[in-house]
């Protein structure tokens, strides 16, 4: 595997690069579940953070496609990515309802965009979650670490049964990486798949780094999923190295888990986080669909 630290971003070599990761699978493309594309002034404090080594972090972040937000779209379509999310998410009341505001223009202006809607436990949740599901969300964004709240807040029951009756995917940040919050772990994960047990969930990160936890939820229930993004790198194997024990029951469950790079947020090239999927040796057939086939069958890509 090649040294994707040495590479520059939106360089024509590291686009041939991940052409040839896609191509060589006989794929059209990658369709890439979890990036995050969110208004400057946010995404500029969620920069900052990174850059300050926050507390949750623990060490240095680089962002690797610092850029903005025209350039970032047209790379990951130079990738050859189908389709990707603008993964984003209020940390306080009043700011789930314009952050929706601003992805469902942002979703209409680039229509390989899935349109994402995001929440907070606050009295008018339900209300804008069924307004969001109505004007054509695809997947909604839940982070559990960031917004500090548990999911089975009852401020969250209308928006859970407004989901659940939709059948909308959540992608959820609820494991205890980088480092753990209040509610995050498989506990009130469960327990809020106890009450919704059809709700799809796609769980962030492989459930880092609570993998085995996640892992049985998702062998569990129907429509629990998860998502690579981060897991496998080398980044991330320094602090939570996955498991290999637990290979045989990933390989088995290929038809559950979807590829998620984390876009622009990554302290490696693109290119990298491929590799960190098809260097688990799982096969061919595996990596196409985790790269490409679950997630079209999931919102219907064609």
């Amino acid at each position: 595997m090649c040294d994707e630290h040495e590479v520059q971003p939106f360089s024509r070599a590291e686009t041939d690069a991940v052409h040839e990761r896609w191509q060589r699978l006989d794929l059209p493309g990658i369709i890439d579940v979890h990036t995050h594309f969110m208004p400057g002034r946010v995404l500029d404090k969620v920069w900052a953070y990174f850059d300050s080594a926050g507390p949750m972090l623990g060490r240095e972040w680089p962002i690797t496609y610092r850029a903005d937000e025209d350039e970032r779209v047209e790379t990951l379509r130079g990738f050859g990515v189908l389709a990707y999310s603008s993964m984003l998410y209020p940390h306080k009341p009043a700011m789930a309802r314009w952050l929706n505001s601003w992805a469902a223009d942002f979703a209409a202006g680039h229509p390989d965009c899935l349109h994402t809607s995001t929440f907070y436990p606050e009295r008018d949740a339900g209300e804008y979650v069924r307004a969001a599901i109505d004007a054509g969300t695809r997947v909604f964004k839940s982070h559990i670490q960031v917004g500090d709240y548990s999911p089975i807040d009852p401020l969250l029951d209308d928006v859970w049964g407004a989901i659940d009756d939709a059948q909308v995917p959540v992608v959820i940040h609820c494991g205890s990486g980088p480092a753990p919050g209040s509610f995050t772990g498989p506990g009130p994960v469960e327990a809020l798949l106890a009450r919704f047990p059809t709700l799809p969930l796609i769980v962030a990160h492989m459930g880092t780094p609570e993998y085995a936890e996640f892992l049985a939820l998702a062998e569990r229930y129907e429509n629990v999923r998860l998502d690579t993004t981060m897991s496998f790198t080398d980044f991330s194997e320094q602090d939570a190295p996955y498991p290999r024990d637990l290979l045989p029951r990933v390989a088995d469950l290929g038809d559950k888990i979807l590829f998620g790079s984390d876009f622009p947020n990554i302290p490696y090239g693109y290119t990298h986080a491929l590799d960190a999927i098809v260097r688990l040796d799982l096969g061919d057939d595996w990596n196409r669909r985790v790269l490409n086939g679950n997630a079209a069958r999931l919102f219907g890509i064609r």
